[in-house]
């Protein structure tokens, strides 16, 4: 897998066909219950992005990258988002199962009970599965990519509307190809714990 990439180059975009598998293997990513609590926006607009830039702390990657893919969660289990996703498992499947609905009511009444807080950081864990698959999917594409958090998320949800849409963005991936000769990670050893210090064998 590629190394994190500190420098993109303009003038080489990632390709359109890459961007779209990298895109649906988010789509299709594993989400608790299969709820699937966030939206994925994919920013191609080098306006926008100059916009964001400044709220994610002037990192270069935001306007250099080809395609910017922002990981909104919701900002809250709602009923109607529940039953949103019910309804189209049972459209989609053609069929309502007793255990099914069941379980709906059971989601209903534990995401009824914990709050909007609780409920968005559920939904925002659930968002990091997708940023995780999309990181795998654009190593397997050989798409550069950066995983980002060091932005402002209040000032990205501003620049992207997010509040209207009951979202709240949670981290970004940048997608492109690396300029090798301007990035300074490029030729540096890549550096993690050793096996026998991270993987733990109970």
């Amino acid at each position: 897998m590629a190394l994190r990439t500190k420098k993109f180059d303009p003038s080489r975009p990632a390709a359109q066909d890459q961007v779209e598998r990298i895109v649906e293997a988010i789509r299709l990513a594993p989400t608790s219950s299969g709820l699937q609590p966030y939206d994925l926006v994919v920013v191609t607009d080098p306006g926008l992005r100059a916009l964001l830039k400044p709220v994610a702390n002037d990192q270069q990657q935001i306007v250099d990258c080809s395609h910017l893919l922002v990981f909104a969660a919701w900002d809250d289990m709602t009923p109607a988002r529940i039953d949103k996703m019910f309804d189209l498992v049972n459209h989609e499947r053609g069929f309502v199962n007793a255990g099914w609905e069941a379980y709906r009511r059971v989601l209903q009444d534990k995401h009824a009970t914990q709050g909007q807080q609780a409920n968005f950081e559920f939904a925002a864990r659930q968002a990091y599965i997708g940023l995780g698959t999309g990181i795998v999917a654009a190593a397997l594409e050989g798409v550069d990519a950066t995983p980002m958090e060091g932005f402002d998320p209040a000032g990205v949800d501003r620049v992207l509307g997010f509040e209207a849409m009951g979202l709240r963005s949670v981290s970004m991936l940048a997608l492109g190809h690396r300029d090798t000769d301007g990035d300074w990670l490029v030729t540096l050893k890549k550096v993690r714990r050793a096996r026998e210090d991270f993987v733990l064998a109970l």
